[in-house]
């Protein structure tokens, strides 16, 4: 059977839309200025479903599904540096759904919208087997789409950096569907991180201008990095291991690989990134003046789409295995 990542390579090869650029296999689609839109803006579009079944874990409230539904469009167009201004919802809603279930959809949709400052200004409900939100988004841009960091724009020297840690998220997602064991404030913020997501908003609308690259990490840390190298057809070698405080002693007691947990987990929004050495140096101070975490994590060498990791005691480098969260992918 097909995973995700071919079924949208078969769709969009045959049906992107005249006007609309879509750089292959990334997240968002720019409708560029054209001689009849001279008054207007690029348009950025962005659209993510989400299925009960693969993307809602044990205990999540409808609110907290909503929410999240929009959070995943909210990430990826911040890897882009966009703010959404708009937004379209299709709900797919299962008979056994009562009116308080619907509310309180309602209810997520309405804190996102404020969270996020996108007005919901419509969409379509039927029903379904089972609950499927689909959302639709709408920003603008000043740039085109050759100017907005797409996933081919690393170089080699470019640093690569991230907008916080890994592991919790992945860390929540085994409390919560084994019997894997958490304590105390470990337990409470990984959960949180799988119930309540949060984008990396502000760090994506201040910094994209300093991107030669960016992905939103929600299929997991390691496949994105593959991603920008692949796309960039490059190298990355990760010296330094984003891991969120706890995550190595949850992973002693429960017998499980940290690095695991780091690299190929899923379900995480922050944003990946590559910046040219000589914007540096601003990038980290724009971050420091608004308070925003701007972890490096490694560097972008020549090479040909491949992610190693450093082991900074013996100075040896391995290849990461590509691989984190894709939807309808074999287990």
């Amino acid at each position: 059977m097909l995973n995700e990542k071919q079924i949208i390579d078969i769709i969009v090869s045959k049906l992107a839309p005249s006007g609309a650029n879509k750089q292959k296999d990334d997240d968002v689609s720019v409708l560029s200025r054209s001689p009849h839109m001279k008054a207007m803006k690029s348009l950025i579009l962005k659209c993510d479903m989400l299925v009960e079944s693969t993307d809602v874990p044990p205990g999540m409230k409808p609110w907290q599904i909503s929410r999240k539904s929009v959070s995943a469009c909210v990430s990826d167009l911040s890897a882009k540096g966009i703010k959404p201004r708009v937004s379209l919802i299709s709900i797919g809603i299962p008979k056994k759904y009562s009116k308080t279930d619907i509310e309180e959809l309602a209810k997520g949709f309405q804190i996102a919208s404020k969270e996020f400052d996108v007005m919901i200004v419509g969409g379509d409900t039927n029903e379904s087997k089972e609950l499927i939100i689909d959302c639709t988004m709408l920003g603008f841009s000043d740039h085109g789409a050759s100017e907005l960091p797409g996933r081919n724009g690393a170089k080699a020297g470019d640093i690569v950096v991230v907008s916080g840690e890994f592991g919790h998220t992945s860390s929540g997602l085994k409390i919560l569907m084994s019997r894997t064991k958490g304590y105390g404030k470990f337990k409470r913020n990984a959960i949180s991180s799988v119930m309540n997501p949060k984008p990396a908003q502000k760090f994506g609308l201040s910094l994209a201008k300093f991107f030669s690259s960016s992905i939103d990490s929600s299929d997991g840390l390691s496949i994105s990095l593959y991603e920008l190298a692949r796309q960039s057809k490059v190298n990355i070698v990760i010296d330094d291991i984003p891991s969120a405080k706890g995550v190595v002693d949850f992973a002693k007691t429960n017998h499980l690989d940290y690095e695991s947990l780091v690299f190929y987990g899923g379900e995480e929004y922050e944003i990946v990134a590559t910046i040219p050495r000589v914007k540096l140096k601003h990038a980290e101070s724009t971050a420091r003046r608004l308070k925003l975490r701007l972890l490096i994590i490694g560097k972008v060498e020549k090479g040909s789409g491949k992610v190693f990791l450093v082991d900074t005691r013996t100075g040896r480098k391995s290849q990461l295995e590509n691989r984190g969260y894709i939807h309808l992918n074999d287990p």
